[in-house]
């Protein structure tokens, strides 16, 4: 000991200390180091030394934080193979849904080219109906008139005159069912309001007008008498005898009010009113 070691003032303090340092590294290879100190009480009289602890942190390594890049790869992929099967699946049910809208629309177009059809070949079958039940009348006609050949008188006077006078007058207007005048007649309609510019009132069919008179052959014709197609009862055509061989009728859609030769389209029938 000092021979002034009993002196107070010259006694050097002792100290006893432990220091910890905390070691971290983190990924990148930056390391930082925390020391911590504490003071501790004396030990015993004797004299201590100090004492210093280091602990040491888990380190991350390169590895780690590749693996964590890697993650964070895998989980983007992943959201963006969630997103491209979304739009597939949508994609899917647009084209199903069209293709749905067109197999629709494919079952109408084909049901109604087939009504069309159907009714194309029920008017050709009623069509050619009609023209073979004309022929046969139009040819028993000619056997009964011979060639139609008409003797009788070719003058309308009177009443048959006005009635002639204005058939040839309406020659060039259009044909349309049911129409009755002014602008546009169908055959009936032609004779019943011809008749009705002399007072007299016809029945408005075609097949009712063929039995409004008293039956005159067609070898016999006056002006102003009714000429039919068909049957009596059940003519299907009427026009106005207007002489010289000549006639007048609303035809058809196509030709109109014409005047033609008895040739033309031979009649089946004629009544006298007048």
């Amino acid at each position: 000991m000092s021979h002034t070691a009993h002196i107070r003032s010259h006694r050097k303090p002792r100290r006893s200390a432990s220091s910890i340092v905390v070691r971290s590294g983190v990924a990148g290879g930056v390391l930082s180091t925390l020391a911590v100190a504490g003071a501790a009480g004396y030990a015993n009289a004797a004299e201590a030394e100090p004492v210093t602890q280091t602990l040491e942190l888990p380190t991350l390594t390169a590895d780690v934080a590749t693996q964590v890049a890697q993650s964070a790869d895998a989980t983007q992929q992943a959201a963006a193979n969630y997103e491209l099967q979304a739009e597939r699946d949508a994609a899917a049910a647009s084209a199903a849904k069209q293709a749905k809208a067109d197999l629709a629309e494919a079952q109408q177009k084909a049901e109604a080219k087939k009504k069309a059809q159907e009714e194309a070949r029920k008017e050709a079958a009623a069509r050619a109906t009609r023209n073979a039940e004309r022929t046969v009348l139009s040819a028993s006609a000619s056997t009964d008139a011979g060639s139609a050949t008409v003797t009788g008188s070719s003058s309308a006077t009177g009443s048959a005159a006005s009635i002639v006078s204005f058939v040839k007058s309406q020659v060039g207007k259009a044909y349309v069912s049911g129409a009755t005048g002014p602008s546009a007649y169908d055959c009936s309609g032609l004779v019943q309001t011809a008749f009705k510019q002399v007072g007299i009132s016809l029945p408005r069919v075609s097949q009712d007008q063929s039995t409004a008179g008293t039956q005159v052959s067609l070898s016999n014709l006056q002006p102003g008498d009714i000429l039919y197609w068909g049957s009596a009862g059940s003519a299907y055509h009427v026009g106005v005898y207007v002489g010289d061989g000549m006639f007048v009728g609303a035809q058809n859609p196509s030709t109109g009010v014409v005047e033609r030769p008895l040739s033309y389209d031979q009649p089946t029938g004629a009544v006298r009113v007048l």
